[in-house]
This record gives C-alpha cells, sequence and structure tokens, in this order.
C-alpha cells in the first residue's frame, strides 16, 4: 500500500486517476483526508487469492471509505463503501443521533454491497437512533446467520475483497468494455480517513466549481446539503442548497482550492468535498463541468493568466464546438420533444412555421415571420426559399446534398436525410403518428439533427471577448491559408467578418438565380442561334460583372477564386407549367417551344453529362462573356481603388488537359480584347478520378488545382452524394465507412488521389498552387490532411471558416511537435 502524501510518485496505468489526483492534490497542500492506495496488481492478486494485505495502523483508528480508482475515469467500479470501521464500541463522538444515523448507514451499505442482501430488508418505520441500528443487525443475523462483523479491520477486509471480486462480474466488464475498456483491464482502490460530513456544527457535504458550466466566467457555484456524506447533494437524497449556504469563510477556502487546483492542474477544475464541524475537506477533483462556449473561455483565461500557454489553449479547443458561437443554440435545459431525427447538416437551431414552398418562405420572410421550409430534397429554385427561412429540412439528402450546402453557406439551420418522416398532400407526417400542417411550429437543431415540436429557448452568438482572442492566436501560428465559398457581395461580406484569406470558391451560377437574371439566363438557353444567344449574354454580362466588382471591392486585394459556369443548363429552365408558361409570354413562343427545349436539355445523368469545361467546350459563348466581366471588373475596381486585382478563374469538371488549353485560348483572346495588360491566374477544379490522377498534365497548362472533394468523393466511391444520406447512418454504425466520406475526407480513397495529384502536379509545376474547395475544406480532419499533404489553402462555407482556422492552426502546431 502507499500513502497518497503527494512524496511518492504514482503511476496513472497502476494507481488509477482517482488516486493520482488526490496526491497531487496532498501534493499542491490542499486539505485531503489521509489515504492509502492499493495498486491494480494488488487488487487483481486479492481477487484471485482472497488475500487482502495488511492496512496501516494508524488508518484503522477511526472510519474509513473504500473508493474505486479505475485507470480510466470512463470506466467507472464498484460502489464506494462509506463509514468503515464503525461499530457498537468504536461509535464517533458526533452527537447520539448522527453517530447512529453513520451506523444504520455503514450497515445497510455492507449489507447489500458485500452480503449482497436486498435494501428494503433493511428499511424500517423507526428514528435514527439505537432502536433502528437494532433492527438493521437483527435483519442482518436473520438473512445471513451471522452477527454483524464489529471488528473494523474484518470490515475493510471483507470491503476490499467484495470491491476486487465485484470488479471481474461478468455485467461489470460488459459494461466497461462497451465503453472501451480492454478484457484485462484493471483498476486501483483507495483507502481513505473519513470526514463524516454528520455531526456538530457547519457539517454537510456537497460538490463545487469554481467557473460558470455556461460561460465559463469565474464563478462558485454548486450544491451543498447539510448533515449528508459523499453525493447526497448531487443524487437528490434530499433538496440540496446552493453552495453560497455555505459560511463566507468556507466559500474563501474554496474559492482559494480553485485557484491551487487551476495552476496545479493547468485547467478549471470541480471539487466533491465535505465539511466537519467547519472544517473544509476535498475528496476529490475533477475537470469542472462546461458548455463549448465555457470551454473556450476557461482556455483562454488559463491563458492570458499564464496557467497554460497560448498553443495549450488552442490544441484544447475542439474546432467543432466553435459552432456554438457563430449559430443561435438551443438553450441546455430547454425541453426537447423529438418528432424525427436527421443528418446534422448545418449547424445553428431555429424555430418557426412550417412551409413547403420556396415562396410561402419568402412571403412569411416579407410579412416578418420565421418559417421551416420543409421539402423532399431541395434543388436550384429552392435558393431564394432556403435564404428566406429561418431553418430547413429535407427528408431526403446527405451532407453534400444541394440543400446541405446552400444552407451551410447561407448560416442556415439545416437537417436533411429525415427519413422517418414523410409528406403526404403538405402535410408532414411523424413516426408517432402526430400530421403537422402548413403554419405549425416546430424548431429544427442543425447541430444535433433533431426535429422537434414546437419552440425552443434559444442562446445567442457571440463572437467578441475570448472568441475573438483564441482566433488572433490561432492566426499567428496557422500556416494554411484560409479561404470562403461566396457566390455574392453578401457571402463576401459574410466571409471577411470571420476572418478569410481570401474567396477559394465563387460558384457564378448562383448569381443568376435572381428573378431578374434567371428569366435573360433563360432566353439565353431558349435562343434559336448564337447571335441570339449572344444578345441574351450581353444582358447578362453588365450583371455579372457588377456583381465581380462589389467582389473585387470588399475582398480588397485577397484573392478571389471565380468558377465559370458548371451546372447542366435545364437547372435554370421552369419546372412547372404556369412557369413555363411565363417563360413563352415573355419571349413570345408557345408553351409547346419551351416543353420542347427543356426536354431536348434533359439527361439521363445530368451530374456526368453536359456540364461544366464541356458547356464552355460545346457553347463557347457563355465562358467568354464570363470572362470578359470577371477582367473588366479588375480594370474598373483597380482604376477606382488602386488595388492590385488578380483573379483566379477556375475550370470547373475538367479531365484532360486539352480542354484547358481550347478554354485557357479563349479566355487569353478575351483578355486581349479587353487590353490593359489584365493580370489573371487560370486553374483546373479537380473532380474527376482522372483529373486527380493527370495531374501532372494538367499542371502544365495551371496555375493551381483546386480539389473539388464533394464531386471528387461523389466520383471515386460511384455513390450519389444526394442519395447517401438514405444508407449512409447504417453504414457508419456497421463499421462499413469509419465516417461518412461526404462529412469527412475519406483518407485512404479520395485521400490517395489527392496525394497523388499533389505529387505529380508539382513534380510537373513546382509553383503549384493547391487547394481544396468542398465542403470538407471546413472539417478539422480534412484539413490536418491538408496541412501534411502540403496543400496551400482550403476554402469552405463562411461560417465554418472559423473552425478551419482553428484546425489549420491546430495542424501546424502538431506538425511542429511531431517534428
Amino acid at each position: 500500500m502507499i500513502p497518497l502524501d503527494g512524496k511518492t510518485e504514482l503511476d496513472v496505468a497502476m494507481h488509477g486517476t482517482r488516486a493520482c489526483r488526490l496526491a497531487k492534490m496532498a501534493a499542491l497542500g490542499l486539505p485531503v483526508p489521509e489515504a492509502v492506495v492499493l495498486s491494480a496488481k494488488d487488487v487483481s492478486n486479492i481477487a484471485e487469492t482472497g488475500t487482502v494485505p495488511d492496512v496501516p495502523a494508524n488508518l484503522l483508528k477511526g472510519l474509513l471509505s473504500l473508493r474505486a480508482s479505475p485507470l480510466n475515469p470512463e470506466w467507472g467500479g464498484p460502489t464506494a463503501i462509506l463509514n468503515i470501521g464503525i461499530s457498537d464500541s468504536t461509535l464517533p463522538d458526533v452527537g447520539e443521533g448522527a453517530a447512529y444515523l453513520l451506523y444504520r448507514r455503514f450497515i445497510q451499505s455492507y449489507a447489500t454491497n458485500v452480503a449482497g442482501l436486498e435494501a428494503e430488508d433493511f428499511d424500517a418505520d423507526l428514528p435514527d437512533g439505537a432502536a433502528r441500528v437494532a433492527h438493521c443487525k437483527a435483519s442482518y443475523k436473520f438473512e445471513t446467520d451471522e452477527d454483524f462483523p464489529q471488528a473494523p479491520e474484518a470490515q475493510l477486509r471483507a470491503c476490499i475483497l467484495h470491491m476486487a471480486r465485484a470488479w471481474n462480474r461478468p455485467s461489470a466488464k460488459i459494461l466497461r468494455q462497451a465503453k472501451g475498456a480492454p478484457e484485462d483491464a484493471g483498476f486501483a482502490l483507495v483507502i481513505q480517513r473519513m470526514a463524516l460530513g454528520i455531526g456538530r456544527g457547519e457539517t454537510g457535504a456537497g460538490a463545487a466549481q469554481m467557473v460558470d458550466d455556461k460561460s465559463g466566467a469565474a464563478k462558485l457555484w454548486g450544491r451543498y446539503l447539510p448533515q449528508s456524506q459523499g453525493q447526497d447533494a448531487v443524487i437528490g437524497a434530499r433538496e440540496a442548497l446552493g453552495v453560497e449556504a455555505l459560511s463566507a469563510p468556507l466559500q474563501a477556502e474554496l474559492l482559494a482550492a480553485g485557484e491551487i487546483l487551476a495552476k496545479g492542474f493547468g485547467d478549471a477544475f470541480q471539487v466533491e468535498f465535505t465539511v466537519q464541524d467547519g472544517r473544509l475537506w476535498l475528496l476529490d477533483c475533477s475537470p469542472a463541468k462546461r458548455s463549448s462556449v465555457a470551454a473556450l473561455r476557461i482556455n483562454v483565461d488559463l491563458a492570458e493568466a499564464g496557467i497554460i500557454s497560448k498553443n495549450d489553449a488552442i490544441l484544447r479547443t475542439e474546432p467543432h464546438a466553435l459552432g456554438d458561437h457563430l449559430h443561435p443554440q438551443i438553450a441546455e435545459n430547454s425541453a426537447r420533444d423529438i418528432l424525427a431525427m436527421g443528418l446534422s447538416a448545418s449547424p445553428g437551431a431555429a424555430t418557426g412555421r412550417v412551409v413547403f414552398t420556396p415562396e410561402a418562405a419568402m412571403t412569411m420572410a416579407a410579412q416578418g415571420q420565421a418559417a421551416i421550409l420543409v421539402r423532399v430534397e431541395t434543388g436550384a429554385d429552392d435558393i431564394r426559399g432556403i435564404h428566406a427561412a429561418s431553418g430547413a429540412l429535407t427528408l431526403r439528402g446527405g451532407m453534400t446534398s444541394h440543400a446541405a450546402v446552400i444552407a451551410r453557406g447561407l448560416g442556415v439551420p439545416c437537417i436533411v436525410g429525415a427519413g422517418e418522416l414523410r409528406l403526404d398532400d403538405n402535410v408532414l407526417v411523424c413516426p408517432d403518428g402526430r400530421r403537422l400542417e402548413s403554419g405549425a411550429q416546430i424548431t429544427v437543431d442543425g447541430t444535433s439533427g433533431q426535429v422537434l415540436a414546437g419552440s425552443a429557448e434559444m442562446t445567442q452568438p457571440n463572437l467578441g471577448g475570448p472568441f475573438k482572442t483564441l482566433m488572433s492566436w490561432a492566426d499567428e501560428v496557422r500556416e494554411l491559408q484560409v479561404r470562403a465559398n461566396a457566390d455574392t457581395p453578401a457571402d463576401a461580406r459574410l466571409a471577411q467578418r470571420f476572418g478569410v484569406d481570401g474567396i477559394g470558391l465563387c460558384r457564378t451560377e448562383h448569381m443568376f438565380f435572381a428573378p431578374e437574371r434567371v428569366q435573360v439566363m433563360r432566353e439565353m438557353i431558349l435562343a434559336p442561334d448564337v447571335v441570339a444567344r449572344k444578345a441574351a449574354l450581353d444582358l447578362l454580362m453588365p450583371m455579372q460583372k457588377a456583381d465581380f466588382v462589389e467582389l473585387f471591392e470588399i475582398m480588397r486585394g485577397q484573392p478571389v477564386t471565380i468558377r465559370l459556369l458548371d451546372p447542366p443548363l435545364h437547372e435554370f429552365m421552369p419546372v412547372d407549367e404556369a412557369g413555363m408558361a411565363a417563360l413563352a409570354q415573355a419571349m413570345g413562343i408557345s408553351v409547346r417551344q419551351v416543353a420542347r427545349r427543356a426536354e431536348e436539355l434533359s439527361e439521363v445523368n445530368p451530374m456526368l453529362g453536359k456540364r461544366g469545361v464541356r458547356i464552355g467546350i460545346t457553347t463557347p459563348e457563355i465562358y467568354e462573356m464570363q470572362a470578359r466581366a470577371i477582367f473588366e471588373a479588375a480594370a474598373q475596381v483597380f482604376a477606382f481603388t488602386g488595388d492590385a486585382v488578380v483573379p483566379e478563374i477556375m475550370i470547373p469538371l475538367v479531365s484532360a488537359n486539352r480542354e484547358v488549353e481550347i478554354i485557357k485560348a479563349r479566355i487569353e483572346a478575351v483578355a486581349l480584347e479587353v487590353g490593359g495588360a489584365i493580370a489573371y491566374k487560370l486553374g483546373v477544379m479537380v473532380e474527376t478520378p482522372r483529373a486527380a490522377l493527370r495531374a501532372g498534365d494538367l499542371a502544365q497548362s495551371s496555375a493551381f488545382l483546386s480539389f473539388g472533394t464533394n464531386d471528387l468523393t461523389q466520383m471515386t466511391y460511384g455513390l450519389s452524394r444526394d442519395d447517401a444520406g438514405r444508407f449512409m447512418r447504417e453504414y457508419v454504425q456497421q463499421g462499413v465507412y469509419p465516417e461518412d466520406p461526404f462529412h469527412s475526407l475519406d483518407v485512404e480513397g479520395v485521400g490517395e488521389l489527392l496525394l497523388i495529384a499533389a505529387q505529380r502536379g508539382r513534380a510537373a509545376n513546382p509553383d503549384l498552387v493547391l487547394g481544396m474547395c468542398g465542403e470538407h475544406g471546413g472539417d478539422p480532419a480534412s484539413v490536418r490532411f491538408c496541412k501534411v499533404a502540403g496543400f496551400d489553402y482550403v476554402s469552405c462555407s463562411p461560417y465554418r471558416v472559423p473552425i478551419a482556422r482553428l484546425a489549420a492552426a491546430q495542424a501546424s502546431l502538431l506538425a511542429a511537435n511531431a517534428g
């Protein structure tokens, strides 16, 4: 047995977490009752042989407690036994009533744990005192045919043997193995002198911590229960009081202990304590409870106090937890009436009225009312509805489905793949049979994936204070640039608010869906010849140019990567009869002609059809118009502001270098026509496996390669990102995939393609810039992969930029530590 006096070094792998904490607390000079520890090896021997070593005689002079000290606190252990050593002849001098209460509690604990008797055998309608203790002793003898043991050492030996063997019971093994414990996991035992918590004067027990669990601000709070022991105050044995019920000197002692623990352990801690006749004793400590918001503040406060380093604060903060700072969240104590579960596609929470069409969402927004847009799945026509809604919910889709990507970019809370729900003639039918019509109030929690009935109490985001401080520290150490996927000037302004290094993906097609533009776009698509098509494009060009001017002005010389038109043209066409009729009337043609053109554009598999660079090659005037708009906008901004603008033009869905050569020649020709010696960069969006494998060829014609990992994952797996949500949860649960590959980068498959492309690309062009612009750019694990792979930047939705910035900083620190 090793004394826990802080003078002997302990090993967590042998003595467990509780024993090591107590030893350190003692070394810090904190008031810890005298204790010894039986190592995991000792406990294992006791379980096998039944032989318990002698306990130091000085410990046997008072009452003792016996508690498990598992090697991992998550594994738990046998129930603690208190007041060991009490008997007819060793009643403590705490007053007769209190002494008999302690005695009765020990008999019950010993009987139910060590002897395996039923608790109700010891219930009696008697007040605590000699009569009730006599009843308990009589019940014990009746059930066991033995007198209740009176020798303190015999009591302790029996308790130790019981706990040593209880650890190896089949049910105990199953429970801890479910928490990740190996089959042969062991545990240690702590034998400690009791601080009674029951007796004269100010006496009781409780738990307290020195920081607020929601905000992280310095604050003494917790529970205290007079005349109690152990965790009585926590488990609700009686109604507990707040720690403010303690006397002022004891509160001051707790605060001082908290400061000592923070400095000694390098973290904010909570303590389990007992007060005995006005004297404070600390029985254990553990990291303070904290929300993700509180965790960030605690880390920053510890660093500013010099207790930990800034780098430690960065590494301790979970990147995904930053979402609680960026979006409204459901308050922890808010009731949750769960209707269904889906995939948490865009974080944050929102309450609103159910609507089933984007038009209804826009109408609600115009009236100042919050709406939740509910769709089976979304398409291009739903963008304005998602933008107008407070939240979005789709029954189909995965983490990179249309709704998920758009919602993340807009910062709209979103749940996708909620397959438990179904739509029945504009009624949302829930698994439990509840039917929600348009106007019903629901809450979507995009952080957890829960769809809730009614409204919920919310907490609001805060980007100042500790959040801002931590982000500034992260920027000091990160090497990987973080850009934003921003399609409009509004997106760019939001991205700047989150501290981006530029725009890594501007999807120009999203600029065309505004009502005044989509009509012109449709006229271009329906044009009977090149002349008519160019006439329509001439109308679009000033609109496109104006957007680019505003983007360049907002970004003030930072890189702006503009992807040329990507989606198949049929996405811009109306899909209902009313829309077709309106288009036909505007163009002076028949509805039949509109329908026929829409049919001509339709494809069996449009995502693998005529889209991206294939549109640019077969309909060159579209890309030429976009290039002209980019160059004229850059020249105009330079002329007005003096800020050098070097736009980065990105060609989507490339598979062969010849595609790049054709588009490059046409863009160069437009640049010459615009004049002014405009500087620009031309690159490729790598979205097909062939493009990744032929990166050496592409690098010869490109200044940069940006990996669109949404489509690259889809094509590598042969898996539709819009349909994967229907079965992905089962695939992950059954271990087919360790994680949804659209959520976190598949390092083994897609990641190998990226590594091959990076190696071959830079072998052909050492100055080649490498980036990632899929939604993986906001996933911390994927960001770390990009750092290791030698990429220059990642790009993600604006609301994920802080997450990527922190993850990039952690990647730099981890790489430096590994080196």
